[in-house]
């Protein structure tokens, strides 16, 4: 199918949402010298629900756009995860590796989503606040994507708003409006996730570890611990804060029937009160989040509009990480893009209809084995032995630690890397 231009046309690209896919995406295209157009429901600063740990993995994507990761820039950097469960307390540096720095970091999303979307604007993005995007235009004639609607201004100066543009990325979060606009609903047999997130004034704000939590447990009454479903998170901010949450996966018989803020409360509340994690050292309320797994709405592509991040359910399965993800599809999206905006034609639309299999190339193999995972450790009872067992095990762990962050080198690497690959390379794409 050839990619004919709109009528009249407003931007290049058009890039729906301003998260980290949205404005990484912006971010490279304005650099390659096109005119985007960042269309953002909310305004800047704004609050997320994230953990906002950063693994070496989101690291290299950052450093990739130019952004300035150092500690004097306003990054708590840490030295790997700390592990805990079964009675066992792991701590596993992040690897050495040519392909990602061996630091990962902490950054409130609040501010870290901003300084990613100003970084867009330097670049040249053309953002536009408040500007909520419910629908796609497609030509009558083709169905192809020309653009997209909605409405910009809030209360008596809301107005309906179109744009056109040959191109449109849909970055618009787990909501995923304009895919859902076009028929295009998720997966039910790819994975999701649910989280939640509070912070907590604590002695532990400074920590050179991400700590991770295997086993969630109520010891609130010492006499009948209870063995909670999910696994939890502790990230020290560094400024006085810890980000304390858990997640739950749909493998799970808890996910959809739990009242994940009261999970959460138990968890805390059998946790060492000198770590503070009690409602009244709470700052802020508890926040909840979808998390889209395994390339759970596909495809990534139809005739004008690409999926990226979230609304092409980017998460990894193995650890609900997401930011990482949605910085790496964007960077994939926006070379294919900038290819099809320098051609005409069928060969244009060739630049774009390779973007699914390019994001399968990346990930697709690797999210397979990931959503086999996740239904594994869905049931407690594997969990719990692979607890047991595979905790004490430190040369495993790091093993494991690599294949969880997505850590490895693909050439020449270890023979724990040299392992990940062949798994990838033998395992069917999805």
């Amino acid at each position: 199918m050839a990619a004919p231009e709109p009528t009249t046309s407003d931007a290049d690209v058009i890039v729906v949402g301003a998260g980290p896919a949205g404005s990484t995406a912006a971010a490279y295209l304005a650099r390659a010298g096109l005119d985007v157009l960042l269309l953002e429901k909310s305004t800047f600063p704004r609050p997320k629900v994230c953990g906002d740990g950063f693994t070496p993995r989101g690291m290299k994507q950052l450093i990739d756009l130019g952004i300035d990761c150092s500690e004097a820039n306003g990054w708590l950097h840490n030295k790997g995860l700390r592990v805990v469960g079964g009675g066992v307390t792991l701590e596993l540096a992040w690897p050495t590796l040519a392909s990602f720095p061996n630091f990962g970091a902490v950054r409130p999303r609040q501010d870290f989503d901003e300084l990613l979307v100003r970084h867009a604007e330097k670049l040249g993005a053309r953002l536009h606040e408040d500007t909520t995007v419910t629908d796609a235009i497609t030509d009558e004639r083709t169905g192809r994507v020309v653009g997209v609607s909605g409405t910009t201004g809030k209360g008596k100066e809301k107005r309906p708003v179109s744009f056109r543009a040959p191109i449109t990325l849909a970055c618009d979060g787990v909501s995923a409006r304009l895919a859902l606009s076009l028929g295009m609903v998720k997966r039910e047999d790819r994975p999701m996730g649910v989280a939640v997130r509070r912070y907590y004034n604590s002695p532990r704000t400074h920590d050179d570890h991400l700590e991770s939590h295997l086993e969630l447990w109520d010891r609130s009454d010492p006499k009948d611990p209870k063995l909670l479903p999910g696994y939890g998170w502790i990230f020290g901010m560094g400024d006085g804060t810890s980000n304390v949450g858990l997640g739950i996966l749909s493998t799970s018989k808890a996910y959809g029937n739990t009242d994940y803020r009261a999970l959460l409360k138990s968890w805390l509340d059998g946790t060492p009160e000198e770590w503070g994690y009690r409602d009244e050292n709470a700052v802020g309320t508890v926040g909840g989040a979808a998390l889209p797994m395994g390339f759970n709405r596909t495809p990534h592509y139809r005739p004008g509009l690409l999926l990226v991040g979230d609304a092409g359910g980017m998460v990894n399965p193995f650890n609900g990480e997401g930011i990482a993800y949605a910085m790496e599809s964007a960077a994939i999206a926006a070379r294919c893009a900038v290819q099809a905006h320098a051609r005409s034609g069928s060969s244009a639309e060739a630049a774009l209809a390779g973007y699914p299999a390019a994001m399968s190339q990346a990930l697709g193999s690797y999210y397979r084995i990931g959503n086999l995972f996740s239904k594994l450790i869905g049931n407690p009872t594997i969990m719990g032995m692979a607890t047991k067992y595979g905790l004490p095990r430190t040369t495993l762990m790091r093993f494991i630690l690599k294949l969880l962050a997505n850590l490895y080198d693909p050439r020449d690497g270890a023979v724990g890397d040299r392992v990940i690959t062949a798994m990838t390379r033998l395992t069917p794409s999805l």
